[in-house]
């Protein structure tokens, strides 16, 4: 016992003695980079001009084969979208074999194999390396291109396009590529209804007969594997893929913009702002500033502790999280600085970013900052080390942008060896505040005026083409627009005369279909089930002055805003009865829905409840609700029953559903009889 106080006492005045002599007012000096180990890749050129890299790896008895295809990007035009189409229809079926007998036999040795319109990669164990290659080859010589599978992926794109109209952060990203490299740059065109409607299999086919060669090809070899085995499999496998002629192209390359500009796509519905400032640069793999702007984007905006996520997050509280990124190109790179925060600060978050931005090419960064970015990002490149496929793209990269043979073996070194100075030198070089493009995703009505202050404000629609300049009729109201639309649906009277209605409505969501079954009464009360496979999910039930929903047989009864809010959407034409209930109608202007220019009316009950809805300019149809909880439903294919037009085809669209919901009405009863069984 003894023995054990006196270590003791001895353990606390050694640590004492020791605390006394560390300074912890300052970092510690970093020790010296650690020594990377990554093996020499040995390169060797097929006569057909494959250049073939190996990087042995025997620490696990695994190898992988990486396919890419070093050509220039495309401009697909009228096309836009093949590239995405092509790796999936190559995997989807050769002459030899179907997609299931492929899918099956990469399953049954426990392998991978996946391809791109630019690349082709598989990876097994050791043992099964000949069958991998035999699959990748037979993909890669024999794809079939089967119809079916195109019309799968059109589907299936097409849902996704239509998902992707709606979402703020896709919309932010179509404006600002379509600002910094414009529409006619690869990098700047979308993908439209029109031009994935038009690509045929031709095409498909045409594309991979165009650039599928081996002259333009690099196949990297990672695993366990001797110079000579790589060279014979190498052989074996793709030495009688035959060379050919493959074009280049060249494009205009973008330049910054000549005075800060801004972007603006109005989302009424939108509760939050999506920011980004961007401009293009100059900047590709082993430039000087190459390394040096990895550092310089931790600190203004890498990760939790960068300047933009301290300031915009921490201190003002106006976003969950703001950040910034420096991409580097063969042809165009970007820096970009983003978040999303509350519609109120919108303008004040923008000033926030291009404080942020000046100050670190102003002012710079400290040598503080600098040691933290230094450890963070050694230690995430210590960590990619452990994938395969870094390991990889590092020996293609070494090949493909003429690096030195010992890039990466001397990164960290490197990176660990710049100065503060180094740092500022690449701010100034690489951006430009005073000429960037500010985009903004959000509500216009808010918004618009208060961004006028950073530059001229031009309005977009949601595929980041210039929106349609729209005139609105002179002697236009609130009340004209309500009025047009029941004249348009057969008359304010016959629209009254509905006083009860039962609706059946199928919809389907991901394969799985759902029956959505509504009753309208218009004294006031409304029900509503969503039924899967029979089985009731979910139903709410108003009754005048209660309300209640139910999911899955846990009930909630509803009170306050919330009951208002649920009684203003109870009614299947609420437009007849805005007089009796005593609604106010507001016109927020004309605005473009989806192409189609509509006013925009704000119905509002004495509650402070409130209805927005969209009636097209042209016919008068009421075309779109938006709801900033339960999200947006367009309508459209209105049929006439019992002498009004009612809408057969509602398109709903929210957060909650991860596509487009299109419900078509099967079953319309109008002024049915019904009692109190109906709305329980």
């Amino acid at each position: 016992m003894k023995k054990i106080a006196i270590l003791f006492f001895f353990g606390v005045l050694t640590a004492a003695t020791a605390w006394a002599q560390v300074d912890r007012s300052k970092l510690p000096d970093s020790g010296p980079a650690p020594e990377i180990n990554i093996g020499d890749a040995e390169v060797f050129t097929l006569e057909n001009g494959l250049k073939v890299i190996l990087v042995q790896n025997d620490k696990l008895p695994r190898v992988s084969f990486s396919l890419i295809l070093d050509r220039d990007p495309l401009l697909e035009g009228d096309k836009a979208g093949l590239t995405g189409f092509v790796g999936e229809m190559m995997t989807s079926g050769t002459t030899n074999r179907t997609k299931d007998q492929i899918d099956e036999e990469v399953d049954f040795i426990g392998a991978s194999l996946s391809a791109s319109s630019t690349s082709m990669f598989g990876s097994s164990l050791k043992k099964h390396q000949d069958k991998l290659l035999e699959l990748m080859t037979d993909v890669l010589y024999n794809p079939s291109f089967p119809e079916e599978e195109l019309e799968r992926l059109r589907k299936q794109t097409l849902t996704g396009l239509a998902t992707s109209k709606d979402n703020p952060n896709a919309i932010s990203s179509r404006l600002a590529a379509a600002l910094v490299y414009g529409k006619d740059h690869p990098y700047g065109e979308v993908e439209t209804e029109e031009t994935i409607k038009n690509i045929t299999v031709a095409d498909v086919k045409n594309y991979y007969e165009t650039f599928f060669k081996p002259n333009i090809a690099y196949l990297a070899i990672v695993g366990d594997m001797q110079l000579d085995e790589a060279k014979a499999i190498s052989e074996k496998y793709f030495a009688n893929w035959q060379p050919g002629d493959v074009p280049t192209f060249d494009y205009e390359k973008p330049e910054k913009t000549d005075m800060t500009m801004v972007g603006l796509v109005d989302r009424s519905s939108s509760v939050q702002t999506v920011i980004n400032v961007t401009q293009p640069i100059e900047l590709n793999i082993g430039d000087e500033d190459y390394i040096p702007s990895r550092l310089l984007n931790q600190i203004l905006g890498g990760g939790s502790s960068s300047r933009l996520f301290m300031n915009l997050r921490e201190d003002k509280g106006y976003t969950y999280g703001a950040y910034s990124s420096i991409s580097s190109d063969k042809l165009i790179g970007r820096f970009s600085a983003n978040a999303s925060v509350r519609t109120e600060v919108t303008d004040s978050a923008v000033v926030e970013f291009l404080h942020e931005i000046n100050k670190i090419v102003d002012e710079g960064v400290t040598e503080e900052e600098l040691q933290k970015a230094k450890a963070n990002l050694s230690g995430s490149f210590g960590r990619s080390l452990e994938s395969p496929s870094t390991i990889a793209n590092f020996a293609l990269n070494i090949e493909r942008y003429d690096l030195p043979k010992d890039y990466y073996k001397n990164y960290l070194q490197t990176l660990n060896g710049l100065s503060v100075d180094e740092i500022n030198a690449t701010a100034k070089n690489l951006i430009n505040p005073d000429k960037v493009y500010i985009t903004a995703v959000g509500n216009g009505d808010e918004i618009k005026e208060k961004l006028a202050q950073f530059g001229e404000v031009k309005v977009f629609d949601n595929m980041g083409f210039p929106a349609k300049e729209l005139t609105a009729d002179a002697d236009m109201t609130a009340e004209k627009v309500v009025a047009n639309f029941l004249q348009a649906i057969g008359g304010k009277e016959k629209a009254q005369a509905i006083k009860t209605a039962s609706m059946t409505m199928n919809a389907e969501i991901m394969g799985t279909p759902l029956a959505l079954d509504m009753v309208f009464d218009a004294s006031g009360r409304y029900s509503q089930k969503t039924s899967v496979g029979g089985n009731v999910m979910q139903s709410s039930v108003i009754n005048k002055d209660s309300g209640s929903v139910s999911v899955q047989g846990q009930s909630m009864q509803l009170s306050g805003q919330q009951l208002e809010d649920a009684k203003i959407n109870a009614y299947l034409i609420p437009e007849a009865w805005v007089e009796e209930l005593g609604y106010s109608l507001e016109l927020e202007g004309l605005k473009d829905v989806d192409g189609t220019p509509a006013y925009k009316v704000i119905i509002s009950a004495p509650s402070g409840a409130k209805l927005v809805n969209y009636y097209d300019q042209n016919t008068g149809l009421r075309i779109k609700n938006e709801n900033a909880a339960s999200g947006d439903t367009f309508y459209s294919d209105y049929q006439e029953k019992n002498g009004v037009l009612l809408p057969m085809t509602w398109t709903i669209k929210s957060a909650m559903l991860p596509v487009p919901m299109e419900a078509k009405v099967t079953n319309l009863n109008i002024n049915v009889e019904l009692t109190d069984e109906d709305f329980q």
